[in-house]
């Protein structure tokens, strides 16, 4: 993806918040080493300009913009909502149907009405961001591609999800830029691309960061931001799952977001039992600074369920000891909050 598109951070992003869900040097140096040497490979045969040149002039769009991007944003949050729906609804329409999984890539018969909605998509890409785009075309790519896309993801065929994605957000915000206030060519369609990217991704940080990548619209930034986090809320408010981890949970793979292990956020001083004169093995002796999940570890590595508190200064003094109990009992405290958090959250949305 970095020597596609010339886009080392995006692709470095991309990969932490769908696949490795973790912020560790571990996953993070191999992926920066590799994107690295993708992108200067890439510079040396294709150059380093941007995919898609946008005509920017430089200057800052403003306040305004930024506040008006969350049309793009709320509106490519919903496209992203209903594209997701479409998917897996096509999906269990073709598991039903008594066709032949051979005679499925017949929905390219949407390529007759919008010839442009097929194929690799670039040259329309740019045709929408640098503000040359025909109404005709815009439509066809919103209406028709989105189809088709939809189409083609829930009959199991080969498609991609980067590059249709890129082009219905353009020809979404193409399509809006006619009705909101001129800022520069093509800027509504940027933002749109960034709104969609988020919001069907689920990947805020990768809709900005990669927009501004393939465009160098630096500038953008507060705009790009506004649309890409609306349509990532919005999403995330409505709908369970994001078009790409819906497949997985129907095929009963469990997935996470990515969040902070809640052990990490406990200490043993916070839940232990404060007993100096305690008396029990040794086995297993943990600091009162510790956090639960170095207690976790050890109460596994120890084959026990319990263990010692001592002083880090002086590990001859006993202080007390914490238990698997008042591990299990943190968590149902930090679960216990988390509900309640979940619960306000819903309230404020049905309101």
């Amino acid at each position: 993806m970095a020597a596609t598109f010339n886009a080392p951070l995006a692709s470095v992003l991309l990969a932490v918040e769908l696949l490795l869900f973790e912020w560790r040097p571990r996953s993070l140096v191999p992926l920066a080493a590799a994107v690295s040497v993708a992108t200067v490979c890439r510079g040396f045969l294709l150059g380093t300009g941007p995919v898609f040149g946008v005509p920017f002039t430089g200057a800052s769009p403003g306040p305004a913009a930024g506040g008006l991007a969350l049309v793009p944003g709320l509106t490519g949050g919903l496209l992203a909502i209903g594209a997701t729906a479409l998917v897996y609804f096509a999906e269990d329409l073709f598991g039903r149907l008594p066709v032949h999984w051979m005679w499925w890539p017949a929905i390219g018969i949407g390529g007759l009405i919008e010839p442009h909605a097929l194929g690799v998509g670039y040259d329309v890409i740019d045709t929408l961001l640098t503000g040359h785009a025909t109404a005709s075309l815009i439509a066809g790519i919103l209406v028709v591609k989105t189809l088709i896309w939809a189409l083609s993801l829930g009959s199991g065929t080969s498609g991609g999800v980067l590059t249709p994605v890129f082009m219905i957000g353009a020809a979404l915000g193409a399509a809006e830029g006619g009705l909101l206030p001129h800022i520069a060519p093509g800027f509504w369609a940027t933002c749109g691309l960034a709104a969609v990217v988020g919001g069907v991704l689920r990947s805020p940080f990768t809709g900005i960061v990669f927009t501004l990548e393939l465009t160098h619209a630096w500038s953008y930034l507060l705009p790009l931001v506004v649309a890409s986090f609306s349509a990532y809320a919005l999403s995330v408010l409505l709908l369970k799952r994001s078009v790409l981890t819906e497949k997985i949970a129907r095929r009963l793979h469990l997935t996470r977001e990515y969040t902070t292990d809640p052990l990490e956020t406990f200490f043993v001083h916070e839940v232990m039992t404060h007993q100096p004169d305690v008396q029990m093995s040794a086995d297993v002796v943990v600091y009162e600074d510790d956090t639960l999940r170095d207690v976790a570890n050890e109460l596994a590595l120890g084959h026990t369920t319990q263990a010692l508190v001592v002083d880090r200064h002086d590990p001859s003094r006993v202080l007390g000891k914490v238990t698997l109990a008042q591990l299990l009992h943190a968590r149902r405290r930090d679960l216990r909050e988390e509900h309640h958090r979940e619960r306000l959250l819903g309230r404020s949305v049905n309101a």
